[in-house]
C-alpha cells in the first residue's frame, strides 16, 4: 500500500492527510510538522485570536480525536531536516528517519528579515506562527504603543486588532502608499483612511534604518518611539529542504498543475510552492492564501489516489480589519483598466481589474455580491460592458448571466 509522508503540518498539511482519507487512500499517512500544535488556521491570529476573541479549541482545523480515528499518525515537534530522494527517505532533528512511497511537501513559508542594526533583537516581533501572536497578544494592551514595520495586510490587521485592544499603533511603510505590493491605489487610499479614521498613526516613504531600545530609527533621523515593534515585511518560501534535495526550486518549490515536483514521488503544496494558476494563462505564482494551500492540496490528493484532478480556481484572499471585510479574487497581471463600482466613502464598493472586457481580478470591501460574481466572470472568461459594471443599477447577477 501507499504510504504517504506530509512535511509540514499547517492549514495545507492538514487538509491533504483529510482529504487522502476522504479521497479513499487506504495506506498509511503520516503527518509531521514542526510546531507542537495540532493543524491550525493562521489567519485568525492576527485577528480573532490576538484581540482575544478566539482560543487554541477554535483554530484547530479539526479536533485531535479526528487523527487517531483516521489513522493518521500525526507527529508533533518533528522537524525535517533532509530528503534522500533514492532511498526515499527523509530524516529528522532527532536523527530518526521515515520512509515514503509518496511526499508532499508542505513547509510553508517564513517571515522575511530585515538585514539592519538591531534587525536581531529578541524583542522584535514577527506574526507567522501561534506562538509569535501569543508574544504579540501578551505584549500589548491600553497605554502600549506598537510600531508596526510594513504596511501590508498582516499589519494593517494587527494594527486593528491593536486598537481594539487600546494600543497606539503607528504603521511604517517604505512604500508611498500602504498595500503598494498588492493592492489598487483605490484600496491603498480606503484603508489608509479607514486607519487614521481610528486613530492610527501612518507614515509612507518611510524608511528604517535601525531598530533601538526605544524603538525604530528612520533614514531621515527621526526616532518613533514604541513599547513593542512588530516587523511585516512580507515572506519567503521555506523551501530550504527541497532546494537541499536538489528539487527546482525558484521564488518556491516549482511545481505543475497536479502539485507535482520534478521529482515524480514528491508533491509540494501551499505558501512554499511557485505553481501555475491555469484561469490566468497558466502564469505562475507563489501565492500566500489558504483558497490555495486548499486547491493544491486536493491537487496533491487526486494525483496519489489516481482520482480526477479538481476544477481549475480563481485564486482568491480574503483580509478582515475593523468591521470591513475585504475580498479579493484573482490576479491583476496584464490589466489594462480598472472600474470602480460603488462609492469608497460609503464603505462598500468594488475595484473590477479588466484586461479588455474581461475580469481579471475583483476586490471588494463589504461586497459580497461583486466578490462572488466577480470570481465567477474570471473563470468563465466572460466579457463584461464596463459601463454597465460600473452602475449599480445593473445588478451583478445579471452581469454574470451574460
Amino acid at each position: 500500500m501507499t504510504k504517504v509522508l506530509i512535511i509540514g503540518a499547517g492549514h495545507a498539511g492538514g487538509t491533504v492527510a483529510a482529504l487522502l482519507r476522504q479521497y479513499g487512500h487506504e495506506g498509511p499517512i503520516v503527518l509531521a510538522g514542526a510546531e507542537l500544535a495540532p493543524p491550525y488556521q493562521r489567519p485568525p491570529l492576527s485577528k480573532a485570536w490576538l484581540k482575544g476573541e478566539a482560543d487554541l479549541e477554535d483554530l484547530l482545523l479539526r479536533p485531535g480525536s479526528f487523527y487517531v480515528e483516521q489513522d493518521i499518525d500525526l507527529r508533533l515537534g518533528a522537524t525535517a531536516t533532509a530528503i534522500d530522494r533514492t532511498a526515499r527517505t527523509v530524516t529528522f532533528a532527532d536523527g530518526t528517519t521515515e520512509g515514503y512511497d509518496a511526499l508532499i511537501l508542505a513547509t510553508g513559508s517564513t517571515a522575511r528579515k530585515l538585514t539592519l542594526p538591531g534587525a536581531d533583537r529578541a524583542d522584535l516581533l514577527e506574526l507567522r506562527t501561534l506562538a509569535d501572536a501569543e508574544r504579540l497578544r501578551a505584549a500589548l494592551g491600553p497605554g502600549k504603543r506598537l510600531a508596526v514595520v510594513g504596511g501590508g495586510y498582516v499589519g494593517l490587521e494587527a494594527a486593528a486588532s491593536a486598537r481594539a485592544l487600546g494600543a497606539d499603533v503607528i504603521v511604517i511603510e517604505r512604500m508611498d502608499r500602504v498595500l503598494a505590493r498588492v493592492a489598487s491605489e483605490t484600496l491603498s487610499t480606503f484603508f489608509t483612511h479607514q486607519h487614521r479614521a481610528r486613530g492610527v498613526e501612518i507614515l509612507t516613504s518611510a524608511e528604517v534604518t535601525g531598530f533601538e531600545d526605544a524603538g525604530v530609527r528612520l533614514a531621515d533621523g527621526r526616532l518613533i518611539a514604541a513599547d513593542v515593534v512588530l516587523v511585516g515585511v512580507g515572506a519567503l518560501a521555506s523551501d530550504d529542504l527541497a532546494r537541499a534535495a536538489g528539487l527546482e526550486c525558484g521564488d518556491g518549490i516549482v511545481v505543475d498543475e497536479t502539485a507535482r515536483t520534478s521529482d515524480p514521488a514528491i508533491f509540494a503544496i501551499g505558501d512554499a510552492t511557485n505553481r501555475p494558476v491555469p484561469v490566468h494563462g497558466g502564469r505562475r505564482h507563489r501565492l500566500e492564501s489558504v483558497p490555495n494551500a486548499l486547491e493544491q492540496a486536493k491537487q496533491a490528493a487526486a494525483a496519489i489516489v489516481g482520482r480526477a484532478p479538481p476544477t481549475p480556481e480563481a485564486p482568491w484572499f480574503w483580509s478582515d480589519q475593523y468591521d470591513l471585510k475585504l475580498q479579493i479574487a484573482g490576479l491583476p497581471d496584464g490589466a489594462d483598466r480598472q472600474v470602480v463600482r460603488g462609492d469608497p466613502a460609503a464603505g462598500t464598493f468594488a475595484v473590477f481589474h479588466l484586461t479588455g472586457d474581461r475580469i481579471v481580478c475583483v476586490e471588494a470591501v463589504n461586497a459580497a455580491p461583486e466578490f462572488m460574481a466577480g470570481r465567477q466572470m474570471i473563470v468563465s472568461g466572460a466579457p463584461v460592458d464596463a459601463e454597465k459594471l460600473a452602475d449599480l443599477g445593473v445588478t451583478m447577477k445579471a452581469l454574470a448571466a451574460v
